[in-house]
């Protein structure tokens, strides 16, 4: 996007104030204006991973425990716990005075109603399930975990940040079907959210709950601490045009554009108001998801097949611009610089790459040009840029391709399909993630290879599945570097997903806003100076 592009939206921008309410407009000093990466197609965060809908939860809901910058669990509900019988016994304590955001006590009863929901849906809570003998509230403060073996991870289980975290919420919603979206937001977070003024594609007003209470437990980094709300109200705009966002931020009519395109990037980091810097100390990650239970790629050979034509560079190019100190390639199923990345198995994806290969395996592989179908969103900037990516790659493939391009809230939707192609389903995806969704088996949600209780395209690899639970199982970090190491030799076998790449997400923040949490899009903390 050129320059004068950018500049000649600013006529545009204006409606961006225009459209504010009166009391943002009137007090905007204490109103924090927040375009998110993506329209909030969902408001509840168990039933969905996406991201945004994570970041939006985070503002509305608690956790019993956060999660430092070193990712340890640290008290953010509890008061504390009590562990008991070898830890085969785990009693949590509230902290007293805990309210929803309707005035409700938050009891413990509430909590058990919402692990419950979680357990369902989260990679880790997948795994205490099965061990857990007894969720139960003992009263209205303390509940209580009885395990059929001790498990350790419990509080770093319940202190995850990757989606979807375990957040508290009344035990009227919790008990909702975790495949069932809630139409009710109701939490105890720092911030209350107005479900009068949301608009699905325009954007969301939140403001400052008045009864929470913060953390006296001293922790900091990511989700533990206390979280501190600074402003009255924060809006979220949805903008999907670039230009008429940054051509906001230029005219100091927002505060954060989370995840601008690259040249809107340079562009922004030119003005002195503006800070453009890093989201996450580590890099993103970007996958292209197989469906596992229909043709073509239900068969392993098929996606095999695709490997010698898979360029990380060309997607990360296309992800994150030319930059190559925001770029990683050479990746594998973990996050780099996480302590189980390797480069195990690797040699297909770093090998020089060859589209004719590709073309000659698919059809010794069995591909006798059966449909397939690309799903993939066009507003969202990373997933979409990897989708035009994957586009031309299946095209030069020269595949009985069908590609459906949508909005993200359609994606989301879409993707839970079980369905064949012609009845609606979907053959591959893109996707981007967290750098913390990919640091271990345990948060890694497209590594799990459960059926059908895996990740949407549901791979079924038992090797895959015996590895992990031999990583939980393993009490040292060698132990588990090695098992990870398997994993990914495994995983690079059978291709549950492909990873084409990392890359560094910038962010785009107005200088005079200070505290802001570096990993993801929070609320607590920031303030204007």
């Amino acid at each position: 996007m050129r320059r004068r592009e950018v500049l000649g939206t600013i006529a545009t921008a204006s409606l961006v104030q225009s459209a504010l309410p009166r009391p943002a407009l009137a007090q905007r000093g204490r109103v924090l204006r927040f375009v998110p990466q993506a329209d909030l197609s969902s408001l509840d965060p168990i039933w969905t991973t996406s991201n945004v809908t994570r970041n939006f939860g985070y503002m509305v809901y608690d956790q019993l425990y956060g999660s430092d910058a070193a990712f340890r669990p640290r008290p953010q509900m509890a008061d504390g716990h009590v562990e008991e019988d070898g830890g085969r016994q785990v009693t949590i304590t509230l902290r007293p005075g805990l309210a929803f955001h309707d005035g409700e006590p938050v009891r413990a009863r509430d909590c058990v109603a919402s692990v419950r929901r979680w357990m369902k849906r989260h990679a880790m809570g997948q795994k205490l399930e099965p061990v857990l003998e007894e969720l139960a509230a003992l009263d209205d403060r303390r509940l209580r975990f009885r395990f059929k073996r001790p498990f350790p991870l419990l509080l770093e289980a319940l202190a995850s940040p990757v989606a979807p975290p375990c957040f508290i919420m009344p035990e009227r919603l919790a008990r909702t079907d975790p495949f069932q979206q809630l139409r009710e937001v109701m939490g105890s977070g720092p911030y209350r959210f107005r479900p009068e003024e949301f608009i699905a594609g325009s954007g969301a007003a939140l403001e400052r709950f008045a009864g929470y209470a913060p953390t006296p437990d001293n922790g900091a980094g990511l989700t533990a601490g206390p979280k501190v709300a600074h402003f009255d109200r924060v809006e979220w705009r949805i903008i999907p045009d670039a230009a008429t966002a940054a051509a906001a931020m230029q005219a100091n009519e927002l505060d954060w554009y989370e995840q601008p395109p690259p040249e809107i990037q340079q562009l922004l980091a030119r003005g002195r108001a503006i800070s453009v810097e890093p989201m996450d100390p580590l890099p993103m990650m970007a996958v292209m998801r197989f469906n596992s239970l229909h043709p073509p790629f239900n068969d392993k050979r098929i996606r095999q097949a695709l490997m010698p034509a898979i360029s990380q560079d060309d997607f990360m190019t296309a992800a994150v611009g030319t930059d190559p100190s925001l770029r990683v390639t050479g990746v594998g199923v973990f996050t780099p610089g996480g302590p189980m990345a390797s480069d195990v198995a690797l040699e297909p994806l770093t090998a020089p790459r060859d589209l004719a290969a590709a073309r000659r395996r698919l059809r010794e592989a069995g591909y006798t040009n059966q449909p397939i179908r690309l799903l993939g969103p066009t507003d969202i900037l990373v997933p979409s840029a990897l989708t035009q990516v994957a586009f031309d790659l299946f095209r030069r493939l020269e595949v009985n391709l069908d590609a459906v391009l949508t909005d993200w809230g359609t994606v989301v939707q879409r993707r839970t399909s079980r369905e064949p192609l012609e009845r609606g389903g979907w053959s591959v995806s893109m996707y981007a993630f967290s750098s913390m969704d990919f640091l271990t088996p345990a948060t890694n949600p497209t590594l799990r290879a459960n059926g059908a209780g895996a990740w949407f395209g549901w791979p079924d690899i038992p090797r895959l599945e015996a590895l992990r639970d031999a990583w939980f199982e393993t009490p040292d970090l060698a132990g588990r570097q090695a098992l990870a190491r398997e994993m990914q030799a495994v995983a690079m076998d059978e291709l549950p997903f492909i990873p084409v790449g990392a890359y560094r997400s910038q962010t785009a923040v107005r200088r005079d806003l200070q505290g802001r949490v570096r990993g993801l899009a929070l609320f607590w903390g920031i303030r204007r100076s």
